[in-house]
């Protein structure tokens, strides 16, 4: 019996998990994936690729509008890279501007990350929710609760999708200065400096100032009311005996 249990509890999980990392699969790991795969595996020119890894965001948004008249913003993001990549795809001539070109997709992910953030629907938290429920049911619905009903949390989250614009940004005009300011052979490298650099910032700051109060809340949260769900287990029929009190009428002595 218990193994069953067991057995069933780890089912449950396994499709939680599933179903949270869902959204960032299909709208971010798809589209990226066959870019790649269209362009290097099967030798497919960068605008062909573009175009066919753009099929599935391009459903993903239009689906959305149509099914509940809202964007899917993830994807909807993805789908925007892909046509501002398609236009710099067009884009030749001096190796200055061919290095400063590759700015524009950090600088189109960052300001869309910002925008989403305006709108209350910050972009992110697709991407960290997965690793702070981490497909457990009792942190989903502490996540639930605290999304509903705690400010401090929501600001949490805004704050976490804002780093990661705001650094995507500075990431942006730290390339275009580089690329006009540094010789062309420094800049090769250096990009991908710049790069690394930016993620690690945003894994840090957004950690610190999102991601970690987030998670720390949603476990005391989760913790909090198992320990309730515990303390009215332990009292079991605490009411019921209430009930079953005889009523001082029941306690006069028969005349």
């Amino acid at each position: 019996m218990t193994n069953t249990g067991t057995t069933k509890g780890n089912g449950t999980k396994r499709r939680s998990v599933l179903r949270n990392f869902a959204p960032l699969l299909i709208d971010v790991a798809v589209p990226i994936g066959a870019y790649y795969l269209l362009k290097n595996g099967f030798g497919m020119s960068t605008l062909m690729a573009l175009v066919l890894s753009s099929i599935v965001p391009a459903v993903r948004t239009g689906w959305g509008v149509l099914k509940s008249r809202q964007v899917n913003g993830m994807a909807a993001l993805i789908l925007f890279v892909n046509v501002v990549s398609l236009l710099l795809s067009f884009v030749a001539g001096d190796p200055r501007l061919m290095i400063a070109k590759d700015s524009a997709v950090s600088s189109t992910i960052g300001i869309g990350i910002i925008v989403s953030v305006v709108l209350g629907k910050p972009m992110m938290t697709a991407g960290m929710k997965p690793w702070v429920v981490k497909g457990d049911a009792g942190r989903e619905a502490a996540w639930a609760r605290l999304h509903a009903g705690s400010a401090r949390f929501r600001r949490a989250e805004r704050m976490f999708s804002l780093v990661w614009g705001v650094v995507l940004l500075a990431e942006c005009v730290v390339r275009i200065v580089g690329a006009y300011t540094l010789p062309v052979g420094t800049m090769v490298w250096a990009g991908n400096v710049i790069m690394v650099v930016a993620m690690a910032l945003g894994f840090v700051v957004g950690g610190a100032l999102g991601a970690g109060p987030m998670a720390a809340m949603v476990v005391a949260e989760a913790k909090s009311e198992a320990g309730e769900g515990r303390r009215a287990g332990q009292v079991p029929g605490a009411r019921e005996l209430v009930r079953a009190e005889p009523a001082p009428a029941d306690l006069a002595p028969a005349t």
